[in-house]
């Protein structure tokens, strides 16, 4: 028996759809409560695709979830109907490969990898090998050159290194897709990687039309599983977006992986260890998705010197604008860095509503100039001196002249919120948003006093 599944193994690259059966005792259906399948007469492992054949011949393809004695716990991939008591469980010799090249980038797939833009099946040189290799931390490049994503605010004052991992943290509504879509069309990158994960369906269409568009999807790959999908398929999504970006990677190319978002996928990882009985610890959440956040967000980044990387960014739902949410903070610890969309700016209509005092980028100190550094420190510093004081300001009780720094980042604050504001259609390259800040912050001409003073002293003659 292991030499007939040896031989299918061997023979994998020649049955990519559908997978072929492994020739090996299967089991049968006892058990369909919410999510969850309960099989016995299995022996297979965790991790394992077996395909659930009803007697009218439908096929539901599952997935190896967890085990208790002689039953085995499936999670099936799409959404289950018409089973019923003793349908046949049967072992697959492997789940469906993807086949990937660059015929693919344009293209639009699932998380099985199976196309869904009515293009006809994929084109490429290779099948998608679903276990990426490991690359020893001590072997990857560290971060040492920025990358140019054509956000104004992002190049001069969070500015990105290549192959840095970033968090883009915003509540619902507040303008991340599109930002998102506008680094995708503006970034400097070979490949870029789109993982749209339990977004609704509506907006996974209007993303690629409308906010990619035909010269973003030129060069792009994505990855969509929305919201009605079953968790195991947006799992699925997930992982294979990051897969794809590894494989891109490892030719040699520079890759931005977009992955929309990290709180879905911990969602999703959620619903599937409870329905298998894991307890929940903090908030509802089992702990192995605080395993899982990590195993997902190491795969990017640098390769070794002179190979590939991935410069990855992962949104957070902050559900209530809340920063302290469970996923948020796991993914602040373990990301290089975070944007923070902010809601309020979005109300006054400045957008990208990006809340510089709350952003960071951890890479910056080792991929900028010190006066650079400087410069970007100087913006916050006035920004962050305008709102402690906005409401003195706003009511007239501030007096100006009495204390130099505040009046400055009073005369200075309309600047200030200019920078941070940009056209959907306006890319703003990394030497332009460089010029801008030197602009922003360049000393005044010289005069005996400040206007603010000066005006003060005249309201008071």
């Amino acid at each position: 028996m292991g030499e007939r599944r040896d031989l299918w193994y061997r023979l994998r690259p020649y049955f990519p759809d559908p997978a072929p059966i492994v020739p090996e005792a299967e089991g049968k259906l006892v058990r369909s409560v919410g999510l969850t399948l309960e099989a016995v007469g299995l022996n297979v492992s965790v991790g394992r695709q077996c395909v659930v054949c009803s007697r009218d011949g439908r096929r539901v393809e599952a997935e190896v979830v967890g085990f208790a004695g002689q039953s085995i716990y499936l999670m099936p991939v799409k959404r289950v109907e018409g089973l019923e008591p003793g349908a046949r469980v049967i072992p697959l010799a492997h789940g469906q490969a993807m086949r990937i090249g660059l015929q693919t980038l344009g293209r639009v797939v699932n998380g099985l990898g199976q196309p869904l833009d009515g293009k006809g099946p994929l084109q490429g040189g290779e099948f998608l090998d679903a276990v990426p290799r490991d690359i020893n931390p001590l072997s990857r490049h560290p971060i040492s050159e920025p990358l140019d994503v054509g956000i104004r605010a992002i190049n001069a004052l969070v500015t990105v290194g290549r192959g840095q991992r970033m968090g883009l943290f915003a509540g619902s509504g507040v303008g991340k897709s599109v930002l998102m879509g506008m680094m995708t069309k503006y970034t400097t990158a070979d490949v870029v990687v789109v993982g749209l994960v339990g977004e609704r369906g509506r907006e996974v269409k209007e993303f690629i039309d409308h906010i990619l568009g035909a010269e973003g999807m030129a060069r792009a790959v994505v990855v969509a599983s929305p919201a009605d999908d079953a968790p195991l398929m947006r799992l699925r999504a997930s992982q294979l977006a990051s897969r794809v970006a590894e494989y891109y990677r490892d030719q040699g190319l520079n890759v931005l992986l977009l992955m929309d978002s990290l709180t879905r996928f911990a969602q999703a990882q959620r619903e599937i260890s409870l329905a298998i009985g894991e307890p929940p610890a903090t908030k509802g959440y089992p702990p192995s998705v605080f395993a899982r956040i990590p195993e997902l967000v190491e795969r990017a980044g640098n390769a070794a010197e002179g190979e590939g990387s991935i410069t990855a960014f992962y949104t957070v739902l902050t559900e209530g604008d809340d920063l302290q949410d469970p996923i948020a903070d796991a993914a602040r610890a373990i990301l290089d860095g975070h944007i923070v969309l902010s809601r309020q700016l979005a109300q006054e209509g400045i957008y990208p509503a990006i809340d510089i005092e709350a952003s960071i980028s951890r890479a910056m100190p080792n991929i900028v100039q010190d006066d650079h550094l400087k410069q970007m420190q100087k913006f916050k510093h006035l920004l962050s001196r305008y709102q402690q004081n906005r409401d003195l300001i706003a009511i007239g009780a501030y007096s100006p002249g009495s204390d130099p720094q505040t009046d400055e980042a009073i005369e200075r604050f309309p600047k200030l919120r200019a920078f941070i504001q940009q056209g959907l259609k306006e890319a703003v390259h990394l030497p332009e948003s460089m010029s801008a800040l030197r602009s922003v912050l360049r000393p005044a001409a010289e005069k005996s006093e400040s206007p603010l003073a000066a005006a003060h002293a005249r309201r008071q003659t």
